[in-house]
C-alpha cells in the first residue's frame, strides 16, 4: 500500500494591518520577545554560550514543542527579520523552513499612521500540506496577537 502525496506549494504568506505606528510594531518584532505578544508561546529566550557571531533562541510552544531558531539576518533600515528553524523536539516531518517578518508603514489614504505586516515561510519540498496549513494558521493567529499586543 502506497501513501498519497497531494503536491502543494512550499511557501505561505500571511499578512495584515496594524492600527499602531511602525515605531510601537518593530520594536516587538525581536526573536526573544516574540511570547511577550504570541500566544501560542510560553517563553522566547536567547541561547548563551553557542557562539558569540549567532544569534540563537529557544522558543517554547504551549504545545510542549520547544524550538531551536537562528537569527539568519535583521534590518532596522528595512524592517524586516529572517530565522530558519535549526532544531525542534518533537522533530519535524519536513528538513528546513527559512522565516521572514517585514514591516512596512503605510503613509498615506484611510491606513494612514498604521502598519502593513508580512510574515513568510518558505519550507523544503518535503513539507506537505498538513504544515503549510499549520504555519498559515500559526502566522494568522500570531499577526492578530500582535495587533492585539500593540492595541488594536
Amino acid at each position: 500500500m502506497s501513501t498519497i502525496v497531494i503536491p502543494t506549494s512550499t511557501s505561505v504568506t500571511e499578512s495584515a494591518i496594524i492600527k499602531a505606528p511602525l515605531s510601537a510594531v518593530w520594536h516587538l518584532v525581536k526573536l526573544n520577545s516574540f511570547s511577550e505578544w504570541w500566544s501560542a508561546l510560553t517563553t522566547s529566550e536567547r541561547v548563551t554560550g553557542v557562539s558569540d557571531e549567532t544569534d540563537i533562541f529557544k522558543w517554547t510552544f504551549k504545545d510542549g514543542t520547544v524550538v531551536e531558531i537562528k537569527q539568519e539576518a535583521h534590518s532596522a533600515i528595512d524592517h524586516y527579520i529572517t530565522y530558519s528553524l535549526i532544531s525542534s523536539s518533537p522533530g519535524t516531518t519536513y528538513s528546513s523552513v527559512i522565516s521572514t517578518i517585514r514591516l512596512f508603514p503605510i503613509t498615506s489614504g484611510q491606513q494612514a499612521g498604521s502598519t502593513f505586516v508580512q510574515w513568510s515561510a518558505n519550507f523544503s519540498g518535503d513539507a506537505d500540506a498538513g504544515v503549510i496549513q499549520d504555519a498559515r494558521y500559526k502566522r494568522q493567529e500570531g499577526l492578530a496577537d500582535l495587533a492585539k499586543k500593540v492595541g488594536n
